[in-house]
């Protein structure tokens, strides 16, 4: 299993090492940013932008392997940098720390992703009236932090991001909301999901929840192993359904030019 996964993850590799990427550095405020953008490699005129918010470690392999997935599709990805240039965290407990800063600051969050969105519409071939956010665990959260702030994008989808809402504002979404969860996270208690349940209720949106069965927290990403028992596990199955659903969300919401 392990060898087919690591197989899996060299042909990715190579495939993305294809296509036009590089670092990109913008500013929030003062404080100097630096993300990565993905070109398809038959790129020709505008494209659609895919906007990836990393996990709690900031900019990884992780997100510029999925950044060169949706550069396949046909899609300019940009991993946004939420953190700051030269910031990524190498422990779980510097991570931590890095993350809470932003989970304990809704507005600088939303400034954050803003800003990624705001540097997104400025990226060579973009079509600025097709843009979309994806973002994996922390930047799960981040992308529903965009559409409560009431973000004028196609969509936003959270790979088991968290679901909590300590600022809530009804009737500011205007974006379509996809969410896909591991049903087996311990780390969106039944408290936090019945809430979010209920916001996306009061709030009117657009929105779909998918709840993978036997899958925990971190589920999309194959660099980490299969073990559930440490609460954060790679789930085959359930990374290949969420997948499929965030590609047929797309198909849905991006205009056909």
């Amino acid at each position: 299993m392990k060898f087919f996964i690591a197989m899996i993850l060299l042909a990715v590799a190579v495939n993305a090492q294809n296509h036009t990427g590089k670092n990109i550095e913008y500013y929030e405020g003062s404080t100097l940013l630096e993300g990565y953008v993905v070109y398809p490699d038959d790129i020709k005129g505008k494209a659609p932008v895919v906007i990836l918010v990393h996990e709690w470690t900031g900019i990884n392999d992780h997100v510029k392997m999925r950044a060169g997935m949706l550069a396949e599709m046909g899609y300019i990805a940009f991993a946004a940098d939420i953190y700051g240039k030269g910031i990524r965290p190498q422990t779980p407990q510097d991570a931590g720390k890095e993350a809470g800063k932003y989970k304990g600051n809704r507005p600088l969050l939303r400034a954050r992703i803003n800003a990624a969105l705001a540097e997104a519409k400025k990226l060579t071939n973009a079509d600025v009236n097709n843009i979309a956010a994806i973002g994996f665990c922390f930047g799960g959260t981040t992308v529903l932090e965009l559409a409560r702030d009431g973000a004028d994008v196609k969509g936003v989808v959270s790979f088991h991001g968290g679901l909590d809402n300590p600022t809530p504002q009804t009737n500011k979404i205007k974006t379509k909301v996809l969410v896909l969860h591991g049903g087996d996270d311990p780390y969106v208690s039944k408290e936090e999901f019945d809430g979010f349940v209920k916001e996306m209720q009061d709030s009117k949106a657009d929105w779909q929840l998918f709840s993978y069965g036997g899958a925990v927290h971190s589920f999309t990403n194959v660099f980490l192993d299969t073990d559930n028992s440490k609460g954060a596990a790679y789930n085959e199955k359930a990374a290949t359904r969420s997948w499929k659903a965030m590609k047929t969300f797309y198909d849905e919401i991006f205009t056909k030019n």
